[in-house]
């Protein structure tokens, strides 16, 4: 089987807000290595690396605005976060657990540091993914999974070298219970220090690594933390191993290749679908949700 090797490693890019309760480093969509269409189908991914917050009575966070066209899938690796949508999906996730809101024919949603988090203040690390929908599903009812930590697959890897726990896809005989539309591999590699874990994706899939904690070896070549690694489409293969306490989290999906066509919070395929979505949420077609 041929090796799958690093195209690029990309750094973290300055912090920016989004609201006021998510410091984020953006990797995708990030210049012609990473815009929607090389990374298709994960077409957005906002890393809040590890940040101590201060506490807060008043809990910070993003206020309600609307999405169409794909799904937004967050992973807490520390701290808590309380979701609203206008579909009904809702509920507060905490560290190890993922939230999966598919916002397809549109959704009005609202995130937020949980109150009992937001008045402590502590350190708060998440990722926020934005997976494209096929043409045929964009417009399906939305729907929301709420996946806490003891229902993900685990894999435990030999030699005490750690765990994958998967969310979606499968790592080996172990799968996850992400329900998804397209074939998507999201897992977290939780590596002891020397521990070791081989991968395997189809060569055409869009493959990426993200160093959430510690510091690794991709295929030999150092990876330090926060660093996002985009793989060639070409080879199957690749081998992480920690230099130390690390957790990567790997994404690999089958690309849609179909037209992107892309306007702030909606994702369509046409220009005309962006302006239809604009026109659906100003009549209220993407419901009420109180602020």
């Amino acid at each position: 089987m041929k090796t799958k090797n690093i195209e690029i490693v990309l750094p973290p890019r300055p912090a920016h807000y989004v609201g006021d309760g998510f410091r984020v480093h953006n990797f995708i969509p990030s210049g012609f290595r990473a815009d929607m269409q090389r990374m298709d189908p994960f077409i957005m991914l906002d890393y809040n690396s590890k940040f101590e917050f201060p506490p807060s009575e008043q809990p910070k966070g993003v206020g309600v605005h609307p999405h169409r066209g794909f799904e937004t899938v967050t992973i807490a690796y520390q701290g808590k976060v309380a979701h609203h949508d206008s579909g009904g999906g809702g509920g507060v996730i905490g560290q190890g657990d993922v939230q999966w809101m598919t916002a397809a024919s549109g959704v009005l949603h609202k995130e937020y540091h949980e109150e009992e988090f937001s008045k402590k203040g502590g350190f708060f690390q998440m990722v926020q993914l934005w997976v494209n929908l096929p043409a045929k599903d964009k417009m399906s009812k939305p729907k929301y999974q709420g996946i806490v930590n003891e229902e993900m697959g685990k894999h435990e890897l030999p030699i005490n070298s750690g765990i994958v726990e998967v969310i979606a896809g499968a790592y080996k005989d172990t799968k996850g219970p992400a329900s998804t539309f397209s074939p998507v591999n999201m897992m977290n590699a939780k590596l002891n220090a020397g521990g070791k874990a081989n991968f395997n994706f189809p060569s055409h899939y869009t493959t990426t690594l993200l160093v959430v904690e510690g510091n690794v070896k991709v295929n030999g070549q150092e990876v330090a933390l926060d660093h996002f690694v985009i793989f060639e489409k070409e080879g199957e293969s690749f081998e992480v191993e920690a230099s130390e306490n690390s957790i990567a989290l790997i994404l690999s999906g089958e690309p849609l290749n179909e037209p992107i066509a892309a306007h702030g919070p909606f994702v369509m395929n046409t220009q005309e679908e962006i302006q239809e979505a604009f026109q659906d949420y100003n009549i209220g077609k993407f419901g009420y949700l109180e602020d």
